[in-house]
Order: structure tokens, then sequence, then C-alpha cells
């Protein structure tokens, strides 16, 4: 039965209640009776409060026994509780566990009406307000506002946001006495939200009875009442927020009986006293001063809570307890000190810096006096150390990322972990949780300490680290600060912030004159450009508080205002509203930015330039100036003509006016003079103005670039002769680097052009202008592009040469056929993609099943749902199979009906080979096995000439005069097998005779033959194969090498030996010095190194010798480039970073030394940073000195090792040398992550692949990686252990090396906090497992301690609820409110964080998730978190994150490569290092074109092909 009442109760108390008489069987005795109290407290009358007062008094101070005063209470809530005497005397029953999850909406709306009314109440009745000042606010930034209007903005629609609690320089109550006029308008305010919260109560109850029939079946199940509990949240504290079941809330011990009330303590004489006139109060300065210990702060209902979660700017009513000393006596000990009981209540907090740059200074504000916070009370201590932690922790952030600008999340986590905190403080670590605790206050410190920089540094807040902290822990931006770096409040007591300036910083960058030229050129123009237009205006976000802030008419900017009396020339917004909103998306948008979703809005132009060329004829005099010298069917060709008394010849160069006046007029090359019916006409080839090409607007406006485009047209068309100049490279080239003063090649006269380069428009390449010669008898129409078009095409076209004698009734045999420059015999082994054909044996292929489970208890899993898609991150489930590989048996062509071959069709007979996991055996078969192993089979299948992606060499294992290692060492498109597989008896046997014929044994030693030979018979290849020439490795010097990838590549690419290292960090030049003993490493500022260099100095200050002009054969390296990295245009201050930047340092490297072969590494985005600026004028700068350069994406994962990385890789070749292509993928991988094209300028570009997503060999996985180590335990550390056992798959054989290892290095992982650990042992094992799939359970951690459920609280507007009736919101923000600081949970299983902010981030797919055994790394990072951006970082079986083994592994570093440092200094070195296998694919691109070179090979490939074919056919 309900409780029937004498005092009036709201309805949902009136229902608590009964749900508390009913079945509250949960809770104790003195459990029940507090809730009950809190509940009806504030609606008894005074005297039945008085009473209840004084029975706790009497219990404080043991005049009563707990029995004797539960008995008492009781008594008296049944006197003014009628009908409570059946509860009383049945079983007491309270919030079951479901109950302590969920509780009901009416209850909420209880407790806000509740708080709201005692707002009001202490709002009118406080006698304070008149001593609340302005002086806290902040005077030197903002005009004071009335505090009337400014509570009024606050409770104006919108709740207090999370970081409303710091929402002044001194977080102040509002004021508490207002006129009426105030005072009627927030009544009415409030009263108006109250009816649209009680209609939305209502609606909210009747559809939970509805759910639940609540009120239909007296007969309802227990189990139906305990599913309609489930459904409510747990009670909270109306006034302190706190949850009333929560184990940890703490109540007010009680004061001790000498303690004084506030005015007579500060007039006791053990106190410094002031004059005490009675305006004492009533200015900043006489408002006296003391500092109190052992203090106690707690709400009006005894609850001990904490003074920062906003609760003082909600007008929540805190007082404190403590002993008062004089300002002067530091001593934290209780002598001396004057016990003074409910202080208060606090009007203002505060902080005023760090005192001797450890810990900061709190204190709290009241009507009467200032209070300096020393040591807090035995039970208030937990609560403060938490204040304590967040404030050095925002210290710590602020000093590292001042001088950590480039800082990732992970390094910031690193910084924070191995930071101990000082003396004195009640904690002793800190973790991921503390940082994720106290994020919102810390980034309000850094929009802070941003606000009081320099109007043109780069703010803090939009780094890297805060971008990630942000969007992790779901924090608000733009609310008003707290803690004021520059600002300290008066002398007395001035500590302000220690925060020191980083004076080491980058150096200036050094260049070259020809690089400062080039920039300082370009950017002048484009910077005075902008600032002619007035630049893009800044749009605002508009909803932060700093956007809706006034302007502050103190800065600069204001200053220049109208409105305050300026010029308004600036057009500058006020400094003090730089949204922060808009700074961070600025920041983020080049990190978002995905080519997939640039190329779904453009459609790439492909099409020829001279499609679009619209040109305008003239009216010009036209006449021949010789006789015909030659004619051809109707044409008869000229080699002079005159057009307006210019007299041109064959080979002059002209301009033609384009349709468009405002596109600059057209330039070409006249190849031909002739007259036929269409008049006088001339053959263009025309040249490429730098605007045309990738160049953009970074290009020499008289620079010219020749091109394979050319076209008839009549000579109308001609505008003017003009003068076109070929630079070639000087004969001294090598030695005229850092020389360059002039930057023009050519005056301008409006006439003149140069050009050096030709340009390949599809694939972005700027290569040396072929060599082309033509006969004497055709000069006259000679046309260097019409000629390689013609090659092209002929080399595009299938065809089949040498007829066999043999007869067929239906087709004729041939024994050879050409495509693409390729030439296929019978016996050759060639690729197919895997369509052309299928297998006899269906292999066990991983089948694509979903991995989510339907049958998942939610109440154990409440973050299951969010697992929506079965696609997971780093699954090969996709990743296509590699290619077919068969040998021609037959190559032949179909009888037409006349006898004729059908040339249209040319087919190859093949036989098929099998790969390991094409067998029966499935998959398994593959991982054990080489991965070049094959097994022969009898099968046979036609197939089109066309289809065929190429060739590669197969031999029998047995006829091999070297081992297979060394035969497969030589490089790829090597294949063996040993076995021919029978797919009808699924049995493994002897090849056939046939399938090692003659003809294929006793190959010998050497290399495999490039693309573009022929392979006529085994005699002319023993023959052929020796003549490779050996090639010299190339003297090398690594720039930014970090601990040696890039090297390691292009050393076992055989290219190159490292003979000089320039790396700054001491732990990555010591790792280089360990792997590579004979270079010389630097470590210092490149910039010096260069400086040195170009000033004539031999050695460095240590004596270490450096590289000379003529020493350096190959530069490589992999600039830095944060600072301008983001995707906004470049301005001043964005340039002058760029201008300084270790890019430039870089290029000014390259103009000095001039070696024969350049490299350039970065991240993907390199390409399209500051909309693709930056590698413009990268390429622009190689041009200018004479470079070929070209520039690509490629992805780490097709190249050999189980994880993706995209890096834009540019590619650079002096004059005289060949420009290397970008190798073709070996393996193949993830569709997903092989986007490769690059879009800059709306022109998609792609590199000179041409497998595209094909691969020769499959992917290699998780499992090929590191299923050989040995089990390690979380934090293991024990730098060498054994191996434990052999290895188990093709990329374990090769990793480890031929050498015997029995040592295994550096095997060694994180030791990761004990909730962290929780968390990875709870996290499952299947594919695809991550924070979702968390239990919501409590656990005993490793250190003692417990962690919490996580309360759901809110209802989610996204999500909606359970399949139990759930809530699924952990913050008000699900429900579409603001942050509730309150809503904040800590020290839970499922990080609180993550469901928070899950909706507006795909849910963090992939943190805490696992490495799938047949899946692929996530792009390794610098340091494994499982909340860091790459949080797919556990081991597949084992609880723990991976080792710097298994991530150096993943990148492909041999088991004997050597690190340096502790364990984060190692996860650094390898996770900022290329990967040697990329490097090495790489490499061998540079190899080959080197070895060309050296056999007089000049030609470019089709050439080539040409001249053999004429050959043979002659």
């Amino acid at each position: 039965m309900p409780a029937n009442t004498f005092v009036s109760l709201p309805e949902d108390v009136r229902k608590r209640l009964q749900v508390l008489d009913g079945d509250g069987d949960a809770l104790s005795d003195e459990e029940l009776l507090k809730e009950k109290l809190s509940l009806v407290q504030e609606f008894l009358c005074a005297e039945a409060q008085d009473q209840l007062t004084s029975l706790e008094t009497k219990m404080k101070n043991d005049e009563l026994s707990m029995e004797g005063y539960l008995t008492k209470v009781k008594a008296l809530l049944g006197k003014e509780l009628c009908g409570s005497s059946s509860s009383d005397d049945g079983k007491i029953n309270g919030c079951t566990n479901g109950f302590a999850e969920n509780c009901s909406h009416e209850e909420n709306g209880m407790e806000e009406m509740a708080m709201e009314t005692e707002e009001e109440r202490s709002s009118l009745k406080s006698p304070t307000a008149p001593k609340m000042r302005g002086r806290r606010s902040k005077a030197d930034t903002e005009p004071k506002k009335s505090s009337a209007s400014s509570r009024v903005t606050r409770n104006s629609g919108k709740q207090p946001t999370i970081i409303s609690m710091f929402s002044k320089v001194s977080s102040k109550r509002k004021s508490e006495e207002v006129n009426g006029e105030d005072v009627n308008g927030e009544v009415a305010e409030r009263s108006e939200e109250g009816d649209t919260e009680e209609e939305a109560r209502e609606e909210k109850r009747l559809k939970v009875e509805f759910d639940g029939k609540m009120s239909i079946d007296n007969t309802t199940t227990d189990k139906t009442k305990a599913a309609a509990l489930v459904k409510t949240p747990p009670p909270k504290c109306p006034d302190c927020r706190q949850y009333l079941d929560d184990p940890d809330l703490k109540f007010f011990q009680g004061d001790p009986d000498d303690a004084l009330d506030e005015p007579e303590m500060l007039t006791d004489e053990r106190l410094s006293l002031f004059d005490s006139n009675e305006d004492g109060f009533e200015s900043y300065e006489d408002l006296p001063q003391h500092k109190i210990t052992n203090f106690s702060v707690y709400d009006k209902r005894g609850h001990l809570c904490p003074f920062d979660s906003g609760l003082i700017e909600k007008n929540v009513e805190l007082y404190f307890s403590c002993a008062v000393k004089p300002i002067y006596d530091d001593n934290p000990c209780l002598d001396g000190g004057v016990p003074a009981k409910k202080l208060g209540p606090i009007n203002a907090w505060w902080i005023t810096g760090f005192d001797g740059g450890e810990k900061a200074l709190i204190g709290f504000t009241t009507a009467f006096a200032d209070y300096i916070l020393m040591d807090p009370s035995e039970e208030y201590g937990p609560i403060f150390a938490l204040m304590q932690e967040k404030i050095y922790m925002s210290k710590i952030v602020v000093e590292f990322l001042q001088k950590n600008p480039d800082a990732t999340y992970e390094d910031l986590l690193n910084k924070i972990e191995t930071t101990v905190p000082p003396a004195g403080l009640n904690f002793n670590r800190f973790t991921e949780d503390t940082l994720l605790r106290h994020a919102q206050f810390v980034v309000e410190q850094v929009e802070s300490y941003d606000e009081a920089g320099d109007s043109d540094e780069q703010p803090i807040i939009v780094t890297p680290c805060m971008r990630d902290l942000i969007k992790l822990a779901g924090v608000t931006l733009g609310k008003s600060m707290l803690l004021y770096w520059r600002a300290a409040r008066r002398q007395a007591i001035r500590h302000p912030t220690k925060i020191e300036k980083d004076s080491k910083g980058p150096t200036k960058a050094t260049t070259t004159k020809l690089v400062y030229q080039i920039f300082d050129t370009f950017f002048s123009d484009q910077i005075d450009q902008n600032d002619k237009e007035g630049g893009v205006k800044r749009q605002r976000c508009g909803v932060c508080e700093v956007c809706q802030a006034p302007d502050c008419g103190k800065c600069t900017a204001c200053k220049d205002m109208i409105k305050f009396g300026g010029t308004g020339r600036s057009k500058q917004a006020c400094q003090k509203r730089r949204c922060p909103n808009l700074a961070v998306k600025e920041a983020e948008d080049d990190e978002n930015m995905e080519e997939e979703d640039v190329l779904s809005l453009l459609k790439a132009s492909s099409k020829k330039m001279s499609e679009a060329k619209k040109k305008k004829q003239s009216q010009s005099k036209l006449s021949w100036l010789d006789e015909p010298v030659q004619r051809e069917g109707k044409k008869e060709y000229h080699m002079k003509v005159c057009i307006d008394n210019q007299i041109l010849e064959v080979g002059d160069y002209v301009s033609v006016s384009p349709d468009d006046p405002s596109h600059p007029l057209y330039l070409a090359r006249i190849t031909a003079l002739w007259e036929d019916n269409n008049g006088k006409m001339f053959h263009a080839h025309w040249f490429c103005r730098g605007t045309d090409t990738v160049l953009g607007e970074s290009s020499d406006p008289l620079e010219l670039f020749l091109v394979d485009e050319c076209e008839d047209m009549q000579l109308s068309y001609v505008k003017d002769k003009v003068n076109v100049l070929y630079k070639a490279p000087s004969n001294n080239w090598f030695m005229e680097g850092g020389m360059d003063d002039e930057m023009k090649v050519i005056e301008d006269d409006g006439k003149s052009f140069f050009y050096q380069l030709w340009y390949d428009s599809e694939f972005a390449r700027f290569e040396t202008p072929p060599k082309v010669t033509s006969s004497e008898d055709y000069k006259f129409k000679f046309c260097a592009s019409c000629a390689r078009i013609q090659e092209r095409e002929e080399q595009e076209t299938p065809r089949i040469l040498e007829p066999m004698e043999e007869e067929h009734d239906s087709k004729i045999l041939y024994g050879l056929a050409c495509l693409k420059g390729e030439q296929y015999r019978v016996g050759d082994s060639v690729y197919m993609l895997p369509e052309a054909f299928s297998f006899a044996v269906k292999a066990a292929s991983p089948v694509k099943r979903s991995h989510r489970k339907d049958d998942v208890d939610e109440e154990l899993y409440p973050e299951y749902y969010r697992k929506s898609s079965d696609y997971i991150k780093g699954s090969n489930l996709d990743a296509p199979e590699p290619f077919r590989i068969g040998r021609i048996k037959e190559i032949f062509c179909n009888k037409r009906s006349n006898g004729k071959p059908n040339q249209d069709e040319i087919k190859l007979r093949l036989y098929k080979f099998y790969r390991p996991e094409n067998t029966h055996k499935g998959p398994k078969a593959g991982y054990h096995t080489d991965i070049n192993q094959l097994y022969w089979s009898d099968e046979e299948v036609t197939v089109d000439l066309v289809d065929i992606q190429g060739r590669c060499r197969v031999e029998y294992g047995e006829d091999l005069t070297e081992s297979v290692q060394e035969y497969s060492s030589y490089g790829p498109d090597r294949f063996y097998f040993l076995e021919a597989y029978n797919a009808k008896t699924k049995s493994f046997e002897d090849p056939p005779n046939y399938a090692r014929s003659s003809a294929h044994k006793g190959k010998g030693k050497g290399k495999g033959k490039g693309k573009g030979k022929g392979k006529a018979t085994p005699q002319e290849q023993l023959e052929q194969e020796p003549q490779d020439p050996k090639v010299p490795k190339l003297r090398t010097l690594d720039v930014f090498s970090g601990c040696g990838g890039l090297s390691e590549g292009l050393h076992q690419a055989g290219i190159s030996e490292t003979l000089w290292a320039i790396e700054m960090w001491e732990p990555a030049a010591q790792a280089f010095r360990l792997n590579n003993p004979g270079a010389t490493v630097f470590t210092e500022d490149c910039n010096v190194l260069l400086k040195l260099v170009m000033s004539g100095e031999k050695t460095n200050s240590l004596g270490q010798k450096l590289p000379q002009k003529g020493d350096v054969e190959m530069l490589c390296g992999g600039p830095p480039c944060q600072g301008f990295s983001g995707m906004n245009r470049f301005n001043s201050r964005t340039y002058s970073k760029f201008k300084n930047s270790l890019v430039v340092s870089y290029l000014s490297y390259c103009d000095y030394y001039r070696p024969k072969f350049f490299l350039l590494e970065n991240v993907r985005n390199f390409v399209s940073f500051k909309r693709s600026m930056v590698l413009k004028l990268t390429l622009r700068c190689l041009v200018r000195m004479g470079y070929q350069c070209t520039f690509g994406v490629l992805q780490a994962g097709q190249y050999g090792v189980a994880q993706t990385r995209r890096r834009a890789i540019i590619l650079a070749a002096a004059p005289g040398e060949k420009l290397p292509h970008y190798p073709e993928p070996l393996h193949v991988f993830a569709p997903r992550a092989c986007s490769l094209s690059v879009v800059v300028d709306e022109k998609k570009y792609v590199s000179n692949v041409t497998r595209g997503n094909g691969g020769i060999y499959r992917t290699i996985t998780v499992r090929d990686t590191m299923s050989d180590l040995p089990e390690i335990q979380n934090g293991a550390s024990a730098l060498e252990i054994s191996y434990n056992g052999e290895p188990q798959s093709w990329f374990q054989r090769q990793i480890r090396g031929s050498q015997y290892q029995p040592i295994l290095r550096d095997h060694i992982c994180k030791d990761m906090s004990p909730l962290v650990a929780a968390r990875m042992r709870h996290v499952p094992l299947a594919p695809g497992s991550d924070w979702r799939d968390l239990p919501n359970i409590e656990v005993r951690l490793r250190d003692g301690t417990s962690t919490k459920k996580l309360r759901y609280t809110h209802s989610d507007k996204k999500n909606c609820r359970s399949s139990t009736g759930a809530l699924r919101g952990v913050c008000a923000c699900a429900a579409g409110k603001p942050c509730d600081p309150a809503d904040r949970q800590f020290n839970t299983l499922i990080p609180w964080c993550l469901p928070h902010t899950g909706n507006r981030h795909n849910h963090w797919a992939g943190l805490y998730g696992r490495l799938e055994w047949d899946g692929f790394f996530s792009t390794t990072v610098t340091n494994p978190e499982p909340m860091g951006k790459q949080g797919r970082v556990l081991h597949p079986e084992q609880h723990r994150v991976v080792s710097v083994r298994e991530c150096s592994r993943s990148q492909g570093f041999p088991d004997t490569y050597r690190f340096f440092g502790n364990i984060l200094d190692k996860h650094r070195q390898v996770g900022n290092a290329v990967p040697p296998p990329l490097a090495k694919a790489i490499g061998l691109e540079i190899k080959k074109c080197a070895s060309e070179k050296m056999k007089g090979n000049t030609q470019i490939p089709s050439e080539l092909v040409k001249e053999e074919k004429l050959n043979m056919l002659d």
C-alpha cells in the first residue's frame, strides 16, 4: 500500500517510499533510514527537523547509541509519516542492485526541482550578496558584466555544461540577492522550464507504465518488478548530486565542541586582525586573509563533496569546517589554529598559481574573508587529492606541449606515466585514467594559456595531442577559463605559474640561395595577394562562449576597430575571441582528409590537354618562301613561310591565341609545314606551361615542358614567333650546388621561354627529354611526339611472331608473342589475374561470416550493441588472391573460315601451377611453406594473351645449381616447385619429365631477367645472365635517419652504402650506430652541419669528418613537417614556420650536394598539406635544380609487411641518370588500404604501377609475423630470452636470418596500469574484439583496489534503450543537453569516456582492440596505447600490448636489428622508421636504373623493344 502522509510529498517521493517499503531487502536498517531521511527531510516541519538534528548531535557525542538513534528516528518518521509502522514491522527493503544502476525519470525531475527550489530560496534569503564583487572577473580581458545578467544568461535555455565549473578566473557563486525584476525574470524562466520538464516527465512516465504494464496486472512476477526497476536511474542527492547508494559517499563527522562560528572566529586574538570599521568588507583590499588546515567541505546535508565540480557556480551552498591560522603561518599542523565550524557558504574558489613551481595555492572566499587551503582532514583527503591531481596534471600538460608542440597523444601519456608526482601530494602515480578524468579541466587550462599568449603564437589547443584528447574525453571548448597563467592575485601571495619557455627549439633553416629564392619569391607574392584580397574571412562556430562574448576593446585588434576609435584597416577579430572550436576543426581537417572522399566528388580529368585547347584564328597574310620540298598525295611540304612579314621555318616556335583571352598563350614547335585542301597548315608539337603541370601556381612562368601532344592546324592560328631555349645541364652540374645566384634563367620580354624537361601528365613525371633523331629524309615532317605516341600504340597491340611448321586443323601455332614490351615464348611462366582460371579443388578459404552474436546479455555487455558492422579493421577477408601462375604450352590463333589466322584473338595454352593454399590443405599449407613455392599440375587452361599480367621464372628445385634460398634471393618473380599436385586424388607426386624437360635444366647462377628481355633459349640465357654488370654501391647520406629503416632497406637492395647519417635524437642515433658501425652518425642539428659544410669546414666540433661536395651520391631521408601541416592556406605565420622547416633544409642539402639520386619519404598527407603547396614547392625546387623527379604514394603492406602504412615518396634523379619507376606491388593487400591516387588541383594522379591491387604473393598476416615468439606477460622486461622453438612461416625464416640466432632480443612490452591490465584481460580473444566487448562488472585489481560498474543514467537520443529497457546514456549530452560534470565516472572496467563520445566518433571502433591472427597491424605507432590513435595493439591471445620485437617485425626489421634506450625509446624508434621491405623495393628500382645506365641503355623501354623486334624480323 502507498504510505499515506501527513506532510505534503511530491508524487515521485511517495512512489520511491512505496518501493522502499515494498522490497528493499538489499539495504540494512541504517541505509534504509538514511535514504528515507534524504527523501523527506526537506519536507518535514521545522520542529521535526530540529528533533532530528538534536538526535544526530547526541549520537555523535556518544550520548546515544546507533541502535537507540535508529529507533528514535524510526519513531519520529512513524509519527510524521502515517502508516510507516507497517514498513517498520516488516522487512526493510532497499535499493536492489538493479535499482542502483538505473533510476526513474520522475525522481530525476524531483531532484532538479528540489535543486532549483534550493537555489531560489538561497538567492532570496542570503545576506551575503552585497559582498560579491566583480574583482575576480577577467578584468584585463573582458568588460565586466552585471552578475544578474550573467545569471540570467546562464540559466536561459541551457543547463550548465561541464566547463561552467570554471566559468571565471575565480569561479564565483552567482549573486544571491538581486533586485526584484531580475528575480522575477529568473523565476518566470524557471517555471517555464519546469512546465516543459513536467510534460516530458509525464510523457516518459506514461511510456514506462505502458511498456511495463505496471498497473494492469496485480499478479506481476518478481522478475517483471525487477525489470521495471532496472529502467530507473539510481537516486542522487539534490544538493551535491552524488549517488546516495555510492559506498564512497561520506558524511562530515562533526565539529569539536570548541569550534567557533565564522564572525566569532575572525575576531579571535590568535589571528591577525584588521581595523574593525563597518565598511571593512566592502573593498577587495580589506577582506582578511587566513590559512586553513584540517578542512572538510560539505553540503547542508553533511555529504563531503568536491568544491570544483560546478556546485558553487550552481548556487549550491557548500560549507567548510577547519582550523584557521594566520596568513604568515606556513605550518599545516593544528597547533595555534582556531577551530571553526560551518564557515560559508563558499562564494568563490580560486587558484593563484604554483607555490615554488610544484603545489598550487587554492583558496575560498566567503562573505567575510579569503582562506588559503593547506592540509585537508583525513576523511576529506581523497577528495582534495583529486583537485591537486588535476591542477598538477594541467601544469605537466601545458609545459610538455609548450616544449613539444608536435607530440602525439601517446607521447603525452608516456610523459604523464613517467612523471613522479611531487612530495606531499596524496597520490603516487599518474595514469591515462587520471588524464581522462581531468581532461575538461586540463583543456581549459590549455585554452587559458593560449589566450595569455601572443596573437601570432600557434595555440597549443590545436596540437595533434590536444585534438585527440578533446575527441576522446568529449571536452567542451570555448567556455570561460579559471586558471589564468599570467594573472596573480595580490602581491602578498603572488606565485605565478612557472611555465618555462623552451629556448632550444629548432634553429633557423640553413638554405642554399636557389632554395631560398624560390620560397621567398613565391611566398612574398602569395602573401601580398592574400593581403590585398583581405584573406579568407574566418568563420566562427557561434556556439561557444568565446564566440558569444563581446569584443574586449583592449587588444590591438579591438583598438583598430572603428567602434573603439581606430582606423578599421586591419579587419582582424578580437584576439580574446579566437574561436577554439574553429581552430581545432581547421587543424583536424587535414587528418580527416581521405582521398576516397575527394574522388567521390571529383571526376578526374585524364584527357589530353590538347582536347581542351580552344584557339582563335587571326587575319594574317600567309605566303610560302620556298618551293615544295616533298609531295605526298595532296600534301605539298615546305620549309619556310611568311606570316605578316615574319619568317617561320620548320623547327621554329610559335604562340597561338586561346579562345579565352584570360588564358595564357599556347606555345608550340613547328614540326612540319604543308598545303592541302584545308589550306596552309602546320603540325604543332605543343609545350605545356608549368601551370598546366602538377607544379601549378608554384611554377616558373617562363619555364615550359615538353609533352607528347601534337595536332595539325591552319597557319592562320599562329599569333607570333617566340624564342624557346633548351636549358641543358652544364658539364659541371654536380659541382654547382649552392652557387646559383641568379633566379632568372632568361629575361622576360614576353616572347622568350625555356625548357629543360619532358613531362608525363598521367604520372606527374618530369624527365630528361628523350633522345630522338630523325633521318635527313624526313626532317621536313618529323615529330618526336608522333613517334613516341605511335611506339606506345604499337607496344599496346598484342602481336605474334615465329609461326611453327606444325599443322593443326583449327589453329596455327607460334613461337613468340609480344605484349606491352614483354616477349613470351613457349616454356615461359606467366602471371594471370585470379579470375583467369579456377582450380579443381575448392580450397578451405576463410568464409565471410558475421562476427556479431545475436544472443548477447545486454546487462552484462551493455556496449556490444555498438558493433553493428561486420567489417573488422585489420582484417584480410577482403584481400584479393595473388596472381595465378601458368607455364605456356602453346601460343596460337584460331583459323578463320578462309584458313588465315585470327590475329585479333591471340591465345595461350597454359599448364596451371597450384600454390600451397590452392590445394586441399588450404591456407595452413601456405602458412608453413615458402611464399614462392608452387606445385606443378597437368591441368591445362586456355587464356587470351591480353590477360597476361607479366612474366616470371619457375624452376624445378632439383635442377637448380644453387640453393633454393640463393636462387630466390636474386629478386622477386622467381618461383620453384619440388612436387606435382594431383587434384583428383588429392595427393602430391613427383613432377613428370616434361615439367622438368632439358630446356629448363641447368640454368646456372645469375640474376633473373629484367623487363623487356627475350628468353630465346636456355643457352642464350646462360650467356646473357652473367653479363648484368655489378652495380657499385652509392655513397649515401641519410638525413633524419632515425634508427635506420630506410638505410637498412637500401642496403638489402644492394644499391647503397650509408657512410653518413644525421639524427638529433640520441637514442635513435645510438641505434643507427649499433647497426651501421661503419657510418659516421652526427647527433646534431642538420642546419648547423649544412652551415659548416657551406662555409668550407671539413669537420664538426666533435672532430667528425663532414661529407664534402661530390662525396654524396645518394641522399635519402624523411623530414618532419609538423607545424604547417593543416589544410588551410599558408599565411604569414604558417609560411614562416614552413620557410624554417626541415623540408626546406633537406632540399638545401640536395641542392648543395647534388647527389645522383634523391629520395624523400613522408606521411601520406604530405602530398595534400596546404592544398598540395608543400608538394608543389618541393617538386619546383628539384625541377629548378635540374633534377628529373616524380611523386607517388605506396602502401608498405604490398611489399611484405603485415601492416597498413601509406607513405608519400618523392624520387629524383640527376641529369644523365634514369628516373626510377615506383616498384610494382609484390603482395596482395586489403583493398580499403590501397587507395594510392592523389588529387592535386582537381586532377587525379596515379603512380606508374600497373598491377593495382594485384600481387604476385599472398598477403603477410599477423600469424606469419609473430606466431613463433614465446609467450610473455604484461610488463615483460627481459631484454634477451630464448626463442623456444623453430620458425613456423616463410616470413619468420626470413626475419630470423640465415645465421643461427638462439637469442631473441627486445621481446619486451609496456607495463600497463592495474586498471588497463584488467580491461585487457577481459577483452575476448575473438577476431574484431575491442572495448565494446567488455563486461560491465566489478573486478578486483592487482593493486588490491576494485573497479566500479558503469552506471547508465540518461536516455540516449540516438541509440534509444536496450532490449531490456535499460538506459544507454552515461551523460546528459546523450539526451541532447549540455554535459553535466556530475555525470563523470571513473575506475570502471568500461571507460566512461568511450560511451560518452562514441556516437560522434564511430563508436571508437578498435580501441582496446585485439590484433587478428589472419589480419594485419594498423600503422605501427611510436607508443602502443589501447586508447591511442591506433588502439588495436592487444596481442591476439595474450593479455598485453604488443612487444617491441613484434612491432619491429610488423615493420619488417630483421630480428638481428638492434634498438637502443628504454622500452618507450625503442617503440618510438620502431614506429618512426620506414619499413625496410618498402625501402628495399624502392632500392631495387634505383638499382635497375643504375644498371641500365651502366649497360649504356639510355633509350626508353619502348624503343628498346622496337629495336629488338626489328632485329628479330630482319
